[in-house]
């Protein structure tokens, strides 16, 4: 199973927004773009992607089933649906978007109907988003080692989730960062500002190419093309021993998404 380190993320962008975000992203180099159900843009990404004229070989397409198709009957045809707004026969990965512990749907079937659309051929993995330890090991024990390609969790320079990253990394399973410049948060930090001017390079640079170092996949969005442009140069940032003692030191637990009755307790 492979993840690609770097992709386009797609959150909050709608309409002419997103295909326009996605439509830049493909024509400056990203060949990885990350949607979900609830983000309402399935079928802007959709349109952007088959105006792009790449290959769909060429593309890993990443999808996200939301709260309300947790059931048996209902995961594998929401999905289903989703392909059919993306114009595509498969997605190359398939996350549960939360836990969402409250629903009333066990893990047990929301997870037994995601690995049945793996074996259908709608999706080439599947994986999961914002489960912590506790939960993930559920899903291990669910799927089967080595079934699970990513757990999708929130993680920047303020918000370092080392337990869950280390958890992670020790069961063969990627971890991809969110929210990645928290907000824009960390694009005003001093010590990232002053890293970044020792490299000439920006300050989201340096954020992401620290993700990437400590093995991470980043999915971080723009509305403009140049910072899309700029975004993708964090691959070619090698940031010494000392700046990545200096970010690890930026931790404070600066969670930015922890809606009530999705999230789980975190680690």
């Amino acid at each position: 199973m492979s993840i690609p380190s770097f992709g386009a993320g797609t959150f909050r962008l709608t309409g002419q927004t997103a295909i326009d975000s996605v439509r830049n992203a493909l024509d400056v180099g990203y060949r990885a773009i990350d949607t979900a159900q609830i983000y309402g843009n399935e079928a802007e990404v959709g349109q952007a992607v088959a105006q792009s004229g790449i290959q769909r070989g060429d593309l890993f397409l990443t999808t996200k089933i939301w709260t309300d198709n947790y059931a048996k009957d209902k995961l594998v045809p929401s999905l289903r649906a989703s392909l059919d707004k993306l114009r595509t026969d498969y997605v190359d990965l398939t996350l549960i978007h939360w836990p969402a512990p409250g629903n009333g749907i066990a893990l047990s079937e929301t997870l037994a109907a995601l690995a049945e659309a793996k074996a259908l051929g709608l999706t080439r993995q599947i994986g999961i988003s914002n489960f912590n330890i506790a939960l993930t090991r559920q899903a291990i024990e669910l799927l089967g080692k080595g079934e699970i390609a990513t757990n999708q969790i929130e993680l920047s320079p303020y918000l370092q989730n080392r337990k869950l990253a280390a958890f992670l990394k020790e069961q063969g399973i990627t971890v991809t960062s969110y929210m990645t410049l928290a907000y824009g948060k960390v694009l005003k930090d001093p010590v990232l500002a002053a890293i970044a001017a020792r490299h000439q390079a920006t300050v989201a640079q340096v954020a992401l190419a620290w993700a990437l170092q400590l093995g991470y996949a980043v999915i971080p969005s723009s509305t403009k093309r140049e910072n899309l442009a700029s975004n993708l140069l964090a691959r070619d940032l090698k940031l010494d021993a000392g700046d990545m003692a200096q970010i690890a030191a930026l931790e404070r637990n600066g969670r930015e998404v922890d809606p009530q009755g999705l999230a789980p307790e975190w680690d």
